[in-house]
């Protein structure tokens, strides 16, 4: 059947028998079945569909509808709902949304990214909620400015000043987790804020690479290697090209993986900073 479904409107409509639903599909939610394993999005549908379809999906559910990369499926789904007792795998909000906050998508009312910002940023600890916002916003040309207009609306909403502080730091260029978490390390220990997705040129002016963060006036670059790229041969050939030729323009790129101590990264960065001054 491909979507999550009601399994007792598929009993009333003819389309399974009771035996059948028992034994081929998984009840996820109450009275809500699917047969194959959730995705962030589909766990999202099912949620509505536990609520009566009455429900309006939020956060990380909403920002996995606006096909926001990096949302687990495993997370609970999240809805704006009335029904303060919902089932494991499910979180509920009562707050307060106006009707041009909510968007609709398959049929399915959903937070738009700005008021899904703004619940992240609400709720989520600050470098969690970057993370998201970040992802978010590269999904979906969000405008930042719009997130605090929004907030405006909502003077006495718990979680504000957090989210003001996400809006500081918050980048659509971080292409990952791992890079918004390098670009707030490199942040807080003392550097100036890194530009992000940065287009290098060669000699004939043509582009030839992008550097994922730094500061492109000292020739200085920042990447986060999670080692994707060295199961493809291909790529990573061409990646070994990359680097040598920014090395011959001048570019001191410090590439960081995930068993580098932040220490070593920091002191990596300062001697780069030191070799430009």
């Amino acid at each position: 059947m491909g979507d999550p479904f009601l399994g007792s409107e598929a009993l009333t409509s003819g389309a399974l028998n009771s035996h059948t639903l028992r034994t081929r599909f998984t009840a996820v939610y109450p009275n809500v079945y699917v047969d194959s394993a959730l995705t962030a999005s589909s766990r999202a549908q099912a949620a509505w569909l536990w609520s009566k379809r009455r429900a309006i999906i939020a956060g990380n559910s909403a920002a996995a509808l606006h096909r926001t990369p990096w949302v687990g499926a495993h997370e609970p789904a999240e809805l704006i709902h009335d029904n303060r007792h919902p089932p494991q795998g499910i979180r509920t909000f009562s707050d307060r949304i106006e009707q041009d906050e909510i968007v609709e998508i398959r049929g399915m009312p959903v937070c738009s990214p700005v008021r899904t910002a703004l619940d992240i940023g609400c709720r989520r600890p600050l470098d969690a909620a970057v993370a998201a916002i970040d992802a978010l916003a590269r999904a979906t040309h969000l405008e930042f400015v719009a997130v605090e207009k929004l907030a405006a609306r909502y003077p006495g909403r718990r979680g504000l000043r957090n989210v003001r502080r996400v809006l500081e730091l918050v980048d659509a260029g971080a292409e990952s987790p791992r890079e918004t978490w390098l670009r707030l390390l490199i942040i807080r220990a003392g550097f100036p804020r890194p530009k992000t997705q940065i287009t290098v040129r060669d000699e004939y002016g043509y582009p030839f690479a992008r550097v994922d963060m730094g500061w492109e006036n000292l020739k200085i670059g920042a990447e986060y290697d999670g080692g994707q790229h060295r199961v493809d041969p291909e790529v990573f050939a061409r990646d070994i090209h990359r680097l040598e030729a920014l090395a011959n323009l001048g570019w001191v790129i410090v590439r960081v993986t995930k068993r580098d101590p932040e220490r070593g990264i920091i002191n990596r960065l300062n001697r780069a900073f030191a070799r430009r001054v």
